[in-house]
């Protein structure tokens, strides 16, 4: 049986790494941009050459502790040594060269100039867009690192577990279900979520959190009108989907919403 004292501590011990890292490199990034004396070409040039060593650096360091609490929490799950074996990430987590992607705040702030928006609110739309990339580049690397780690230790099912003190209704009404390992979990856009996971190699069936879908359920339907205390109504699965994304892989997202596909990315 796993010890919980010990998963607990392994948890908050890797929440308190994975939480400070990201605060960090995203303030680096932010108060990099907000610097900027202006948002030209140079300027872009300047930033993308300070800043993103920093960032491919913090997406090696989020894998490598979360490849060291993945490989401690299955080692006390399965047994086996816990040292952890390394990760090996590609810094195109995305499969577009990094440059390209850090490039992309400007080109959001001069398309806000083209449209005649002040120059305030489109420099502010280009940091949104820049903290948007940060957060979910460090989260492609923790969801990668997971994927490798789960592979190579044997775990056959992992859950999503939320973080933080507020999780959208994506990631609570999927966090009530268990995910293969072979698949990588499906993030969005400032999803903070954490795969875990689950004890014995047994497949524990798709709902593992009963009471938390009937309380998502209560939520919606405290909004919607409809109501169904088996918490089956509206069924989830038909409005929460994975699709695949072109750069981020399996994206969480709202059946009627539009994205992206591999052929849809453009390559500049």
């Amino acid at each position: 049986m796993p010890d919980q004292a010990l998963q607990a501590a392994l948890t908050e011990r890797y929440d308190a790494l994975s939480t400070s890292l990201r605060d960090r490199v995203i303030g680096f990034v932010l108060s990099a941009f907000d610097s900027l004396g202006s948002y030209r070409d140079a300027d872009a040039a300047a930033f993308i050459e300070r800043v993103l060593p920093v960032v491919l650096g913090a997406q090696q360091q989020m894998g490598a502790i979360t490849d060291a609490y993945l490989s401690a929490m299955i080692a006390d799950m399965l047994g086996g040594a816990s040292a952890p074996a390394g990760v090996a990430l590609d810094e195109a987590l995305r499969g577009t060269p990094p440059d390209e992607v850090y490039r992309r705040p400007f080109a959001t702030a001069w398309t806000a100039l083209s449209e005649d928006k002040p120059y305030t609110q489109a420099v502010a739309e280009g940091r949104n867009r820049l903290l948007s990339i940060t957060e979910t580049d460090l989260q492609l690397a923790r969801t990668h690192a997971a994927r490798e780690t789960m592979t190579r230790r044997g775990a056959r099912f992992f859950r999503r577990r939320l973080s933080g003190s507020k999780s959208c209704a994506l990631c609570v009404i999927a966090s009530t279900q268990r995910y293969r390992v072979e698949k990588l979990m499906p993030i969005h856009p400032g999803c903070h979520c954490k795969p875990e996971p689950l004890p014995d190699g047994r497949d524990p069936g798709q709902i593992i959190d009963e009471e938390l879908l009937k309380e998502a359920h209560a939520a919606v339907a405290k909004g919607t009108g409809a109501s169904d205390r088996g918490g089956r109504a509206p069924d989830y699965r038909k409005i929460i989907v994975t699709r695949e994304h072109g750069e981020y892989g399996p994206l969480l997202a709202v059946r009627r919403h539009e994205h992206t596909g591999p052929k849809d990315v453009p390559g500049s």
